[in-house]
């Protein structure tokens, strides 16, 4: 099996993670909230829910997925003039006029630090063509999340019958959008400005007040309607474990999700499994013009666990020796570590580091030598 050297870092990266043990419910106080989750987003580890998957209104919550798929399918610096479908958008807005150019990224920081409903008419129009083409390509995309129980009819969140998440899959979106950068960047921006027609510029703050009050906190997203009652998504980090607080329609959600992400950091670690260049083995190779070739492992590779759940256990999966010829980037075999309940953590493959030609067949000048020495 080959691969070529350009390709052979993305083959070691492959990781495979299955869900840690859920934490007991009764652990956590608990929330004033409908629906509710908290989960660690490398693995997607559920460490509290309640009523995770009731379909419910999510209000401007739904933000994160417009984000998502304009960071997708836009370009930043795009200047965009701002069609008359997005003035007078009811609700949140930073008051786009007719005509006026934004780059998308202004948008974006108007969208999700101002909640701004036009900002969220603007994009899905500069992206889509209509509001509910965009609609259409949010639906897209929460179906390639493997998401049953969200859809959505427009790009902010105002009230509609059709409109509709769980806490279970809003914390998957969010935690597929915290893989963007960018979007990381601008949700964990407190305040930041955007030109202004005719001159001056707005001034956006984020609504997020965990931002101020708490440490590790990333954003996410506030939203609000009478429908839906107050929601609210917000993440946090600390020593390399992330996670990611629902909270649908409650009323207590500022003091609920302080709560939920303590609990959460404090409930996970960040296990190393291993260094950059720590992985590499000696491969005996038989019929080359070097007897060994050596196995790697490239990048670094790490896990989030429950803070209680015991090493990983390694298992090295590989043939006792390799066939010449050998090219760098070969696939060797595999490294694989297993939690407790022997589910599979990660996995890395190794890849030949250096090439190793088949050696030569002997000339008869040189069979008959070997022949009487």
């Amino acid at each position: 099996m080959r691969a070529s050297a350009a390709a052979a870092a993305l083959l070691a990266l492959f990781f495979a993670f299955s869900a840690p043990v859920t934490v007991a419910a009764e652990e956590f106080p608990g929330t004033s909230a409908k629906g509710a989750i908290l989960i660690e987003t490398s693995c997607g580890g559920v460490i509290y829910e309640h009523n995770a998957d009731s379909r419910l209104p999510m209000a401007s919550t739904t933000k994160i997925m417009t984000a998502l798929c304009a960071l997708e399918n836009g370009d930043l610096s795009k200047t965009v003039k701002i069609p008359p479908a997005a003035v007078g958008v009811e609700g949140s807005s930073v008051y786009l006029k007719e005509g006026e150019e934004l780059t998308l990224e202004d948008l974006l920081y108007a969208l999700l630090l101002a909640s701004a409903n036009d900002a969220a008419a603007a994009i899905a129009i500069e992206i889509s063509g209509s509001v509910d083409a965009f609609a259409e390509l949010m639906n897209e995309r929460a179906r390639s999340l493997g998401l049953e129980n969200t859809h959505f009819t427009n790009p902010h969140g105002l009230d509609n019958e059709e409109h509709y998440t769980t806490a279970r899959d809003l914390a998957a979106i969010t935690a597929e959008a915290l893989k963007n950068e960018t979007f990381r960047k601008i949700v964990s921006t407190y305040k930041h400005t955007i030109p202004l027609a005719g001159g001056g510029v707005r001034l956006l703050l984020n609504h997020n007040r965990l931002l101020r009050t708490e440490d590790n906190v990333i954003g996410v997203k506030t939203g609000f309607t009478k429908r839906s009652g107050r929601c609210l998504v917000t993440a946090a980090e600390r020593d390399g474990v992330t996670v990611v607080a629902v909270t649908l329609s409650d009323p207590d959600d500022w003091r609920d999700h302080a709560a939920m992400l303590g609990f959460g950091l404090d409930a996970y670690r960040c296990e190393i499994l291993a260094e950059e260049g720590s992985l590499a083995f000696p491969v005996p190779v038989a019929g080359g013009t070097s007897d060994f070739v050596t196995a790697v492992g490239v990048g670094s590779y790490t896990v989030c666990l429950p803070k209680d759940a015991p090493q990983p256990r390694r298992v090295i999966e590989m043939d006792r020796f390799v066939f010449a010829p050998v090219a760098e980037g070969d696939v060797l075999g595999r490294v694989r570590w297993f939690g407790e309940d022997g589910a599979l953590l990660a996995e890395a493959e190794l890849l030949a580091k250096e090439t190793v030609p088949k050696r030569p067949k002997p000339g008869l000048r040189d069979r008959i030598k070997n022949f009487f020495d």
